[in-house]
């Protein structure tokens, strides 16, 4: 699979002192008291952003949180934590900016988070005048949520439809890679391992498997699916 990738565009010089929107996946789990409690994923986004900062960008971060319903948010919601801590391993401060759809306001050399995506309405269904919004707000798009991919939503499709750049970050890359590595020519036997907290998000990337490896071992919360239907 070809893609346009952040590290071609940053070589060509076409990020230095463009609007760069990044869509990461800092979907991180959070105690009762909203406090983060593992941070694999923030720090996995930590580069993507380092590269359009260094590359002199006016940087704009996004990402979902939690299942917050459209036109509101929670405690448990916001990012105002996942900010903090982002903050703590960039050695900056990073500002939360909320009700953003409609501009923003950044600087090349800054970086800003931009609230809970999930809770603009038309983000989950895809509509395309926010995406056409989204898009107006960034001379490039960058992909780099790999953990929702899968989604066709505003911020991992839609926006990349409308806006003048639109490639894959370093970490959605890597498993772009990965992954065609694993099914154009495994090694045999191919064995492939699926977790996850809900099967109907599942079910399209289990059956491209099966086709394709030896062995299909699911886990997590969806093999509760598979041990009922197997009389369990």
């Amino acid at each position: 699979m070809k893609v346009l990738r952040f590290a071609d565009v940053i070589a060509s010089g076409a990020a230095t002192g463009k609007r760069v929107f990044i869509r990461a996946d800092l979907n991180v789990p959070q105690d009762k008291e909203g406090h983060i409690t593992e941070d694999t994923r923030i720090r996995a986004s930590v580069p993507c952003i380092k590269m359009a900062l260094d590359a002199g960008a006016a940087v704009m971060v996004t990402s979902h949180l939690g299942r917050p319903t459209e036109a509101s948010s929670s405690l448990k919601t916001l990012l105002a934590p996942v900010a903090k801590r982002m903050g703590e391993l960039l050695g900056r401060e990073v500002p939360v900016v909320a009700n953003w759809v409609d501009g923003v306001d950044v600087k090349p050399g800054q970086l800003v988070m931009l609230e809970n995506c999930r809770v603009n309405k038309g983000e989950k269904k895809n509509k395309e005048d926010l995406a056409k919004k989204m898009a107006a707000l960034c001379d490039i798009f960058v992909h780099d949520a790999f953990g929702t991919a899968h989604r066709a939503e505003g911020t991992t499709y839609g926006i990349a439809q409308f806006a003048p750049i639109a490639c894959a970050g370093p970490l959605l890359a890597a498993e772009i890679d990965a992954i065609n590595k694993a099914l154009a020519n495994p090694k045999r036997p191919l064995v492939a391992i699926v977790a996850g907290s809900k099967v109907s998000t599942k079910l399209s990337i289990l059956q491209a498997l099966a086709d394709n490896v030896d062995k299909l071992i699911v886990g997590g919360g969806i093999a509760n699916t598979f041990m009922l239907a197997a009389g369990f």
